[in-house]
């Protein structure tokens, strides 16, 4: 009776060690899945560049988080399943049938306390501490179980795709970008990021996905020369412009030949006139085409991007912008680029001009029509859609499928738009209002 008794007590211990021991091997994969998902790849990155051996191998672990988490999660079912089976056998053995429902009852708030909540909400406070630690084990543990999870891989891959799911092999769950664009709206959102820093840096984001188009000011803004002026007329109009670089036409405005820059203009008529004590008459011999240089060109579908790094290779500031038969469209300025990642720029030789947007007492925006969207979404934290029109005069006139007449109201997008001034087929003022 001692003998059988002294080996029941021996196998109740020797597996409610296993138990608890395999509980323990739950609670590390559960903590390692989640601190190597949760962990900053920044701030990984900053501790492996100060000689962090753990945070270098969280890094090179999560390039592949298919295999990262098919490893963690197999290790973690097994251990699971294990712990579960040795439960109901112990409780069995112990209650008899009744030692089924026990074992599962046990086992379920074991697991749950013990191996879920527990280090996961450790690991989820301390992400980057955690992830550094248990790295080199999982990076041992995906070695280990690296066949069996390609395995596993190919056969979700063979039952996704005949449900006609594909699944990039090179794909991560968040592009970094995407990552950046949702943790800064968030911290907004939390009063931790303030709105001018969030607007420059996913300004900064978005250059690549925007066009020259978007932001160029339109042929009939822009201000040009005529090559068949009189000399006297074309330094007068050079130094009354608030413009440094003017575009040179003749004959016709689609016609462009060259560029002056108004500091070029003055240096070769004041060596022309010979100095101050020189002939005036002199000007008459005068041609602006040989201080023009030649016109820089660039497709309208050009990325902002790539204009702003063209600009700074050529090292030049100005382009004529022209569409795909090669006719005039608009001109953008390196200075147009950099607004729409710091914002308006001016300067003392600025001209004055009246502001887009205007709040009225009665809750209302009074709005310039051709401001674009972009611009009035930053400033109001709206989210009117620009993919069909640039400027919010566009699109109006794009859901109204015509050019509306001053006093008609469309509510689109969950606002409300009143036209309030036209000039020909301009949509020149709009009076919108959030629905």
């Amino acid at each position: 009776m001692e003998t059988g008794d002294t080996v029941l007590d021996s196998a109740f211990w020797l597996t409610s060690g296993g138990i608890l021991m395999l509980l323990v091997f739950s609670a590390f994969f559960s903590g390692s899945e989640t601190a190597l998902t949760a962990a900053s790849r920044g701030k990984l990155r900053s501790q492996a560049d100060k000689g962090s051996r753990g945070a270098q191998s969280a890094l090179e672990i999560t390039e592949d988080n298919e295999r990262l988490i098919g490893s963690v999660l197999l290790g973690n079912n097994l251990v699971n399943i294990l712990a579960t089976s040795l439960a109901t056998a112990l409780f069995t053995s112990l209650f008899g049938e009744s030692g089924v429902a026990l074992a599962t009852l046990v086992m379920t708030l074991m697991v749950l306390i013990f191996a879920e909540v527990l280090p996961k909400t450790y690991a989820i406070t301390n992400a980057e501490t955690a992830a550094a630690a248990v790295a080199p084990v999982i990076r041992l543990v995906i070695l280990v179980f690296s066949p069996v999870v390609q395995a596993v891989r190919f056969l979700v891959r063979g039952v996704l795709r005949v449900f006609g799911v594909r699944i990039d092999p090179d794909s991560h769950i968040l592009a970094v970008r995407e990552e950046i664009a949702g943790a800064l709206h968030l911290g907004h959102s939390e009063g931790v990021v303030e709105k001018e820093d969030r607007d420059r840096i996913l300004g900064a984001l978005d250059l690549g996905d925007r066009f020259v188009e978007e932001i160029m000011l339109h042929r009939s803004g822009i201000e040009m020369i005529d090559a068949s002026a009189e000399p006297e007329a074309i330094l007068e109009q050079a130094l009354q412009s608030p413009h440094t670089r003017l575009p040179v036409y003749r004959d016709e405005q689609e016609n462009i030949i060259g560029v002056i820059h108004a500091k070029d203009l003055s240096r070769a008529m004041y060596a022309l006139i010979g100095g101050p004590s020189g002939n005036r008459g002199q000007l008459s011999d005068f041609d602006v085409t040989a201080v023009a240089i030649p016109p820089y060109f660039v497709p309208e579908t050009t990325t902002l991007d790539d204009q702003m790094r063209e600009f700074l290779r050529l090292r030049t500031h100005f382009a004529l912008v022209v569409d795909e038969y090669g006719s005039l469209r608009g001109l953008i300025t390196l200075e147009d680029i950099l607004e729409e990642i710091v914002g308006e720029i001016t300067d003392e030789f600025d001209t004055e001009v009246e502001a887009q947007i205007d709040k009225s007492e009665d809750g209302q925006f009074l709005i310039d029509g051709s401001m674009t969207i972009r611009d009035l979404n930053r400033a109001t934290d709206w989210t009117l859609p620009d993919e069909e029109a640039n400027t919010v005069a566009g699109l109006v006139i794009h859901e109204a499928q015509s050019i509306p007449v001053v006093g008609q109201v469309f509510s689109f997008h969950g606002f409300r738009f009143e036209v309030m001034g036209r000039d020909g087929n301009r949509v020149t003022q709009l009076k919108i209002r959030p629905l």
